[in-house]
């Protein structure tokens, strides 16, 4: 199976926070938000993996600044890193400001996702080949953040992260 870079798999997604996605301060609900960066997530997987992608979990949401009523939000999304049937999703969050247009990083998302043909089983997905400096970052800490939540969910002994060990390693 060929390698992908992760441009390949850029998603983008512009909105204006309208008064029904806010609390009563006026702030995006955290929830929509979470609602806009799954949607875009799922279509980065799912360009990587031309094929079905669900989401497997969240590991980590940054609420970083609020957003304001009226805002414009820019969401991009792009896969970090593939296994064999999971790709890790970064959904990085911009607000556009109104008199410069200029952005400002807001917020930032991680999402796992898992390809699947259309009956429901797992497949295989191509191998990401990162270009850029932030690219091969985010490549290398994908592998230390799958570690973890494998040994969180008790399907990896910790003995066995040689990627997290390595960060501790004289």
């Amino acid at each position: 199976m060929n390698k992908k870079s992760p441009a390949e798999s850029l998603a983008v997604s512009t909105k204006v926070v309208l008064p029904n996605e806010t609390n009563t301060l006026g702030k995006l609900f955290g929830g929509a938000l979470l609602a806009w960066m799954d949607e875009i997530a799922a279509v980065s997987a799912y360009r990587h993996s031309n094929s079905i992608a669900v989401t497997a979990s969240v590991s980590n949401v940054s609420f970083n600044h609020p957003i304001d009523l009226g805002a414009v939000v820019t969401l991009e999304a792009k896969v970090s890193r593939a296994f064999h049937s999971s790709m890790e999703v970064i959904i990085d969050v911009s607000i556009e400001d109104r008199k410069t247009r200029e952005r400002k990083f807001s917020n930032q998302a991680i999402y796992t996702f898992v390809a699947l043909d259309e009956n429901g089983k797992k497949v295989q997905v191509a191998e990401i080949d990162p270009q850029t400096e932030e690219e091969m970052k985010r490549y290398k800490s994908a592998n230390r953040r799958r570690e973890l939540s494998l040994i969180l969910a008790g399907k990896m002994q910790p003995s066995a992260a040689t990627e997290l060990k390595a960060l501790f390693a004289d």
